[in-house]
């Protein structure tokens, strides 16, 4: 599992732009700037829709007055869903990220075997600060809880 001091690995996420859907290298991404990024198990899931992505819409100006360049929510799904979910959620100051395939939670060793419940694998719920590629906040959850994935503890950890 990734830890703190980590180099973030070199993985292809998707987004959805003006454009259509863009694909880029999470590493590449990230170079030379200070981002948060947080995954959820699943977009409109009722933890991640009701509780994890909205705290970071709230808090996003906040966020980024501490110094951070960008805002990155990844989950495995497609990036049609997560433009969805964005858009449902108003979430124009986070880049919504489909990892479609779980290959960057299986790259950070964070994936989440759900295929018991018919979901398949999926990310664990986390978030984490990165600067210029290396993790230098790491929060892992357990469940259903927001602790230190939350908007909240990220913005106390900037």
């Amino acid at each position: 599992m990734i830890s703190l001091n980590d180099t973030l690995p070199s993985v292809e996420l998707t987004t959805m732009t003006s454009d259509g859907a863009e694909t880029f290298d999470i590493a590449a991404r990230v170079a030379g700037k200070r981002v948060v990024l947080f995954a959820v198990p699943g977009a409109f899931t009722p933890t991640c829709h009701a509780a994890h992505l909205p705290g970071f819409v709230v808090e996003a100006d906040n966020i980024k007055a501490r110094g951070v360049d960008e805002i990155i929510c990844v989950s495995v799904n497609d990036v049609f869903v997560m433009q969805a979910w964005g858009e449902a959620q108003n979430a124009e100051q986070i880049t919504m990220a489909a990892d479609g395939s779980a290959d960057f939670a299986r790259a950070l060793g964070l994936e989440l075997d759900l295929t018991a419940r018919g979901l398949g694998v999926r990310s664990q719920r986390y978030a984490m600060i990165v600067e210029n590629g290396v993790v230098r906040y790491l929060a892992v959850e357990a469940g259903r809880e927001i602790t230190g994935s939350g908007a909240a503890a990220v913005l106390a950890a900037l």
